[in-house]
């Protein structure tokens, strides 16, 4: 503990000389909108405040050392704190963080759908940007959490070495996701009347880049809950795979009290560790548990959470891929 803070202390020490050095506010910050939800509250709205903006524009048959440049380039941001971010037509209004980070809620009813509310820097003109916040239906059934990483998506995330590998050498267009995820996603969010939410530990600066992959195969479209990699007083690098996951879920229960919930995942990051802490906080809510096995059979670890989930009355399915996952649900008696 005493080396890492030390650690975060000389982290914290170079993030300062390197903002003395390139940084400085700039005068003209944008924000970069992330997908919203809504909330017994409200809406809530999700941007950061950055120098500028950075976007992958891949080409067909683009080099991998050229997405390698690419995708860097998403990581290279200078975020700016301290700025007033506003929503015009209501007046909220918050301030960003040490990271740039700003979440704002409008108060209040809000009809079901995706709703697109127009938020500013103040004093920056030409600043104002449309951020979208999903409203889930009054019809819905049940809500959808989901893994994204060799859940929707293959990544090797279980590897280190093959996860960069894959992250930064891919792009928008080679990028694969799951045929069988994407139809899976489609059943359980019934033509869009049950919520769909994804949650990653990937960082939010690939926000747009997933946005893009995701749209480009017809993956359902809900909010997402990304996490920060950056140096705080309060954090050094981030917080934890299972800690940012288990909190984003949390989140999602509390924003949709009213529905059950399924977690899908896989079998390769202790996705079923984590859903079945989820189970336990929140009894009665998770209603099914899907995971993908990204190689042959599950580990002890996973088999072991598993059998306890079974244990709390969760349904609980696993294998190599989703096909067939529809019908075993609704033989389960799980409606969508």
């Amino acid at each position: 503990m005493a080396v890492k803070r030390v650690l975060h202390g000389v982290a914290l020490a170079g993030e300062r000389v390197v903002d003395g050095l390139f940084g400085g506010a700039p005068d003209r910050p944008v924000l970069d909108t992330y997908r919203g939800f809504g909330t017994p509250e409200g809406l809530v709205l999700r941007a950061r405040v950055l120098a500028s903006l950075r976007r992958t524009t891949p080409e067909p048959g683009q080099s991998r050392w050229k997405n390698l440049r690419e995708m860097a380039s998403l990581f290279l941001t200078h975020e700016v704190a301290g700025v007033k971010v506003v929503a015009p037509e209501s007046g909220a209004w918050a301030e960003s963080d040490e990271e740039g980070y700003v979440t704002l809620t409008i108060p209040g009813e809000h009809a079901p759908g995706w709703h697109q509310i127009a938020l500013e820097i103040v004093g920056v003109p030409d600043s104002r940007v449309p951020a979208r916040a999903l409203v889930p239906s009054a019809e819905a059934r049940i809500g959808v959490a989901s893994d994204i990483d060799d859940t929707m998506m293959h990544t090797g995330a279980y590897s280190l070495a093959r996860n960069l590998w894959t992250t930064f050498t891919g792009s928008a267009r080679t990028r694969r996701v799951f045929p069988d995820a994407v139809g899976l996603m489609a059943h359980l969010s019934a033509q869009g009347r049950n919520p769909v939410f994804y949650v990653s530990s990937s960082p939010w600066n690939l926000h747009s880049f997933l946005e893009k992959v995701f749209d480009r195969a017809g993956l359902v479209t809900g909010p997402v809950f990304l996490r920060d990699y950056g140096i705080g007083r309060d954090q050094f690098i981030t917080s934890g795979h299972g800690s940012h996951k288990g909190e984003a879920i949390d989140r999602i229960l509390a924003a949709t009290p009213d529905l059950p919930f399924v977690l899908i995942g896989d079998t390769g990051q202790k996705d079923a560790e984590i859903y079945l802490a989820a189970a336990r906080r929140h009894p009665g809510r998770i209603r099914a548990v899907i995971l993908r096995e990204p190689r042959p059979g599950a580990a002890e670890a996973p088999r072991a959470a598993m059998e306890e989930l079974e244990r709390e009355g969760v349904v609980v399915l696993h294998g190599s891929d989703f096909v067939g996952m529809e019908r075993q649900l609704a033989k389960a008696g799980l409606e969508v």
